[in-house]
């Protein structure tokens, strides 16, 4: 083929006519640039590979990370691995091989993608958010994602919303806004954990995470100022009291001091505040994470102790008493996961006391259907989202407007196992959830999360 049986078979000629007259019509100072830009952009974008590969988490458990190719770039994610389970939630696939990761390797995961999901999606616009994700789904054809991986397919929607967003040549967070059919994005006020406990921590403490809300901040700047200083008082709050080795951190990155008393960590965590200056801008959050501990129908407040575990049980309606009279005391104004998942009659009683918002997680596992139930029963009064949970980014938009649609709040959540990947910062301001919970403001992959909400307000 010739150059100018080539050039009429694209149509170039045309194309670059065209890209010459836009630089004219701009009175582009690089010519040359524009028109090279101009080119670019008239180009279809579509996906032409996407490779995976096993990596690990913050916890030293591998996860899968994904570079999805279109012939305009490269976009990298991984998925975060997760410990909720439940019968409506998403499934990671994991090898099972004991050998290897004591199991846990995603070496089935990674083929999957490399050898199904990627042949599938070639050739589709990543713009297309919902096309791309319901391609996978129907792939998996299973109803918790339990064939092809949710960790495979959330890495996979993930990256490609990073590609959308390239391609319009918008933020990421605002590419999100677009796709759900929102017109402006909000920051969310973040959640710092101070202290961590429950399968998270090796201390004592019952309760998986106790947050600080800097809900007095004039911008998600100064918030992260004050979520940081309250953490800096803390340590050495905990160091004067239990020396150097409390202030040992968990999984997410909050101290762990070993007390078991909900009260005694109560008042570090008060003490903390009132050395920062803060008080009254600062509020309390707690994750109590009432499914591990939960035996039969009793809680097990001591489950963490050899010695003491059977000795500290609690029924539903003590835990209720606990937690009014928590709320009473201290400037709480959230409580997640405050009975096991399967417990839908305390949590609504204690969601009808209305002296806190009231947070599903386990008892939602982020499915539309659970949230629809609980919307009717009026059984909480707001979504933790954890897209591992659910597994593509389309339901995650659709499991938010279901939330805010039933005037729920919504919390976007890390979870234990997080990467460097800070793709939840951008999801909590472009679908607006108003919380974002993302651990200490300590470890690599927790600030990350923060970071890039600091981010998003400066390019806002």
């Amino acid at each position: 083929m010739s150059v100018q049986e080539y050039l009429d078979k694209h149509m170039l000629s045309r194309k670059i006519e065209d890209a010459v007259n836009a630089a004219v019509r701009a009175k582009a100072p690089d010519p040359v640039l524009f028109i090279s830009n101009h080119m670019r952009k008239a180009v279809r974008c579509v996906i032409t590979k996407i490779k995976a590969r096993q990596i690990l988490d913050g916890r030293g458990i591998p996860t899968v990370e994904v570079d999805l190719y279109t012939n305009k770039g490269m976009y990298r994610a991984a998925a975060p691995g997760g410990t909720s389970t439940g019968m409506y939630g998403a499934v990671e696939l994991r090898d099972g091989e004991k050998g290897k990761y004591i199991g846990m390797g995603v070496s089935r995961a990674v083929k999957n993608v490399n050898e199904k999901i990627s042949e599938a999606l070639i050739g589709m616009d990543p713009t297309l958010q919902s096309q791309i994700d319901q391609a996978m789904i129907d792939l998996d054809k299973s109803e918790n994602k339990g064939e092809l991986g949710a960790n495979a397919i959330l890495a996979v929607s993930i990256a490609a919303c990073k590609a959308g967003a390239a391609e319009k040549e918008v933020p990421l967070y605002k590419h999100i806004a677009d796709i759900s059919g929102k017109t402006s994005a909000v920051l969310p006020v973040p959640a710092f954990t101070l202290i961590s406990g429950g399968k998270h921590a090796g201390n004592n403490l019952p309760a998986q995470e106790i947050m600080v809300l800097p809900i007095g901040a004039s911008s998600f700047e100064e918030a992260m100022q004050m979520g940081s200083e309250a953490y800096q008082h803390l340590k050495a709050v905990i160091s004067e009291r239990y020396g150097a080795i409390g202030c040992n951190v968990g999984e997410d990155g909050g101290f762990s001091p070993d007390i078991s008393s909900f009260t005694e960590v109560l008042d570090l965590v008060m003490e903390a505040i009132d050395r920062t200056g803060y008080s009254e801008r600062i509020k309390i959050a707690i994750d109590v994470g009432a499914s591990d501990f939960c035996i039969g129908s009793k809680y097990d407040l001591d489950f963490k102790s050899p010695k003491k575990s059977g000795q500290n049980f609690r029924t539903g309606e003590d835990m209720m008493e606990l937690y009014t009279q928590l709320c009473r005391d201290y400037p709480i104004v959230s409580i997640e996961e405050p009975f096991d998942k399967d417990d839908w009659e305390h949590t609504k009683s204690l969601t009808r006391l209305a002296i806190c918002q009231v947070v599903g997680d386990d008892l939602l596992m982020s499915n539309p259907k659970c949230i629809e139930k609980a919307i009717d029963e009026f059984t909480c009064n707001a979504l933790v989202l954890k897209m591992n949970q659910i597994g593509t980014v389309t339901e995650a938009i659709e499991a938010v407007k279901m939330a805010k649609d039933g005037h729920w709040g919504v919390v976007m959540s890390h979870i234990s196992g997080e990467t460097e990947d800070s793709f939840i910062a951008d999801l909590a301001v472009g679908l607006a959830t108003g919380q974002i919970k993302a651990g200490a403001p300590c470890r690599g992959e927790r600030l990350s999360k923060y970071n890039q909400g600091n981010t998003c307000e400066l390019i806002n």
